[in-house]
């Protein structure tokens, strides 16, 4: 990880002259969704039980339990698109310098590395031994990346092809992985008895009963642990990577198709036109009950499903930004995006402190200003103005921490 410095000026003429605007409002927009925590929504939903509207709004800044999809659900997989959007401009800026292919390998191989270290380091925060689990965003793309790297400038078809043998394989896997025998006890890997089990071939998709808890039984447990890996609590899992590997790769053929020679409204039309056939495959099949939407183990159906909903994102930020030219808007976006690894660790390691330390200097009931049932909202808020306010204060010096 560098922090890589230098002349603001320069820095965003060079932004507004040849960067990917939509690129870097898109992560922007993603991170501040992440960093916000949801901005308390959730929390401030439970104060309303008998209202359908605050249900309605609670449900979208929450992990969905299990099957389908809310706006929370987008977050990661809008990351790990992000990625292979980014890659084809990264490393052609690269090759032009004349860095050689080895060199360009070397890089991504230490980039994987220092993903995964700093998952492990930020899921460490307040434990008491280092947590060797790898499920998290930076760990889950770190594990990808590399991989992710040889697909590079092999030509869309290559890449189609490489993503649709991903998901099919690991598809296969699950779905011939034996299920539990009669009378197995779910409450052993978590699973409440009131818990609303898949049925049919779905049943192979069903929460830490599936191949990558398995697989996690064995891998995580071969890491030094307080105590035995059984499972995770939420279901998530290391081999989450592999189909995860087809949401970066759908990124890279984005990607590509930006940096290529098409006329920028042709480009809109094939993004929208790949958002609607990730949209009807992923409900295709969850539909016909071969595989659920389930994001917890980013299941074929959702890397499908989630990819529709993030090439139409990049479709709208580039249509705005990079196509009419509307890039004032956004420049709050902007400002996370262009350092979206140093708010992530920000978020991951001081947003308590700095919620304790507003109290601790303007008194117990400073985030009270709407009356307690609000209060998340409005600490939440003042925890990301710090958070906006340090990349802000980062941009205009021309620093950007880079991995």
């Amino acid at each position: 990880m560098t922090a890589e410095v230098s002349s603001p000026d320069a820095r965003l003429k060079a932004f507004r002259s040849g960067r990917l605007g939509s690129l870097d409002a898109y992560r922007g927009f993603s991170m501040l969704l992440m960093a916000s925590g949801g901005l308390g929504i959730a929390k401030v939903a439970e104060s309303f039980p008998g209202s359908s509207l605050w249900s309605a709004i609670g449900y979208q800044f929450e992990h969905v339990e299990w099957t389908g999809c809310a706006l929370w659900d987008l977050i990661q997989p809008s990351f790990m698109f992000m990625v292979g959007v980014s890659m084809p401009f990264s490393y052609a800026a690269r090759a032009a310098r004349g860095q050689s292919y080895g060199r360009m390998l070397l890089h991504a191989l230490r980039r994987s590395l220092a993903l995964v270290a700093l998952g492990v380091f930020l899921r460490s925060n307040h434990a008491e031994q280092t947590r060797f689990t790898f499920e998290d965003v930076l760990s889950q793309i770190g594990l990808g990346y590399t991989f992710l790297f040889l697909l590079w400038g092999r030509g869309a078809r290559v890449q189609l092809a490489a993503a649709a043998a991903i998901l099919f394989a690991d598809w296969l896997a699950f779905a011939v992985y034996p299920l539990p025998p009669s009378g197995f006890d779910h409450a052993s890997v978590g699973v409440p008895p009131d818990w609303p089990r898949l049925t049919g071939l779905a049943a192979h998709f069903d929460k830490n009963t599936n191949l990558g808890t398995a697989f996690d039984q064995w891998f995580l447990n071969l890491f030094p642990r307080e105590k035995p890996f059984a499972y995770n609590g939420g279901g998530y899992q290391t081999l989450n990577f592999v189909p995860s590997l087809a949401t970066m790769v759908f990124g890279l053929l984005a990607g590509e198709l930006l940096r290529g020679p098409r006329r920028p409204a042709g480009k809109v039309l094939v993004l929208l036109g790949a958002s609607a056939l990730g949209f009807v495959a992923g409900a295709a099949l969850d539909l016909l009950g071969l595989c659920p939407i389930a994001k917890r183990i980013w299941t074929p159906a959702w890397a499908l499903f989630s990819s529709g909903w993030t090439f139409l994102f990049l479709a709208g930020f580039y249509a705005l930004m990079d196509v009419a030219g509307l890039r004032r808007w956004a420049f709050p976006l902007t400002v996370v995006g262009m350092n979206s690894i140093a708010v992530y660790c920000m978020a991951g390691l001081t947003g308590g402190w700095i919620a304790r330390t507003w109290k601790i200097h303007l008194g117990p009931q400073v985030f009270q200003l709407s009356g307690a049932v609000y209060e998340p909202i409005v600490q939440s808020s003042a925890v990301l103005l710090c958070f906006w306010l340090v990349a802000l204060w980062m941009l205009r010096r021309g620093i950007f921490l880079r991995i």
